[in-house]
């Protein structure tokens, strides 16, 4: 359950209306690193999280005060829109607002679409997309995730700060400048939490590592031209994990034969010059389980 109130997180009070502005800010609505993304990002996370306790509810409390970001923001766009466009190019185009709006630097669909208000779009005016979000019920992975969320959205914050010469929108980014610096903190010493209470050991990252070619997971391959790539701590000592050892590799070879794919099957219509040789039945029966029993059914020859 959630409850709302009228009253916003933080004041939302432009000095006077600048579409142009409002334009730009809706980044921090819509974007890949907007308030939406972190919003559903911490949402599904917690909803997902199977631990009751100290967890979930840090997460939940954070995804909560996002919407509340969200608000503040959309809330923002539409006073830097009221009585848009404002501007004296536009001005002399006032009848037409649409016109107008495109002139001035707006969105015209701020105009179109959403009267006058915020849409969930970036600052191209791109639809918000889910697929930003990652939540993997992971905890370790996901806080890893949401500590680099909050560092782009607050460089993104930082770039738009100094985009805007008016006081009301300067104090209500740097309200928000606060947060970010918080809650990149707030992850990072979450992250260190999930090592102390030995719960880093559950995640798949440190599974299987007696399955892996552990002679692959301990050096830099150097394949660049820069020289100092093996300056860094990366190339050297004890891993971060603790059970590895850092190195530098300065000539990597391949292990691999020549990159080639199978020869194409006919029905694909693959430019083929022949030089593969014919399809083979092996190529094509590879498919395992009923899609694979139905395909053979269906064309025992897939060459026919």
């Amino acid at each position: 359950m959630f409850r709302h109130t009228d009253y916003l997180q933080f004041d939302v009070k432009p000095e006077k209306p600048d579409p142009v502005y409002a334009h730009k800010l809706q980044e921090l609505i819509g974007g890949a690193y907007g308030e939406m993304t972190v919003t559903m990002q911490y949402l599904m996370q917690g909803w997902n999280c199977r631990m009751k306790g100290k967890y979930k509810d840090l997460i939940m409390d954070i995804a909560t005060e996002e919407m509340g970001h969200v608000e503040m923001i959309a809330t923002m766009i539409a006073r830097l829109l009221e009585g848009a466009p404002a501007t004296d190019s536009t001005k002399n185009a006032a009848g037409d607002p649409v016109v107008a709006a495109v002139l001035g630097g707006m969105d015209p669909q701020q105009a179109i679409v959403s009267g006058g208000g915020a849409m969930l779009a970036n600052s191209n005016g791109v639809p918000w997309n889910g697929s930003y979000i990652v939540a993997s019920g992971n905890l370790l992975a996901d806080f890893r995730s949401n500590a680099a969320g909050e560092s782009q959205g607050r460089l993104q914050t930082a770039r738009l700060f100094h985009m805007t010469d008016d006081p009301g929108v300067k104090d209500m980014l740097r309200f928000n400048l606060a947060r970010d610096t918080y809650h990149q903190n707030l992850w990072l010493a979450a992250i260190e939490e999930l090592k102390a209470d030995g719960l880093e050991d559950t995640i798949a990252p440190d599974d299987l590592l007696d399955e892996e070619h552990t002679e692959h997971a301990t050096s830099l391959w150097h394949l660049s031209d820069g020289p100092d790539a093996d300056k860094g701590r990366w190339a050297h000592g004890t891993a971060p994990d603790g059970k590895h050892e850092m190195g530098f590799l300065a000539d990597p070879q391949p292990l691999g034969d020549k990159q080639s794919g199978p020869p194409p099957d006919p029905k694909l219509y693959a430019t083929y010059d022949g030089a593969l040789g014919e399809p083979s039945k092996p190529a094509f029966g590879t498919e395992k389980g009923v899609m694979g029993k139905i395909k053979d059914a269906v064309d025992p020859d897939p060459t026919g």
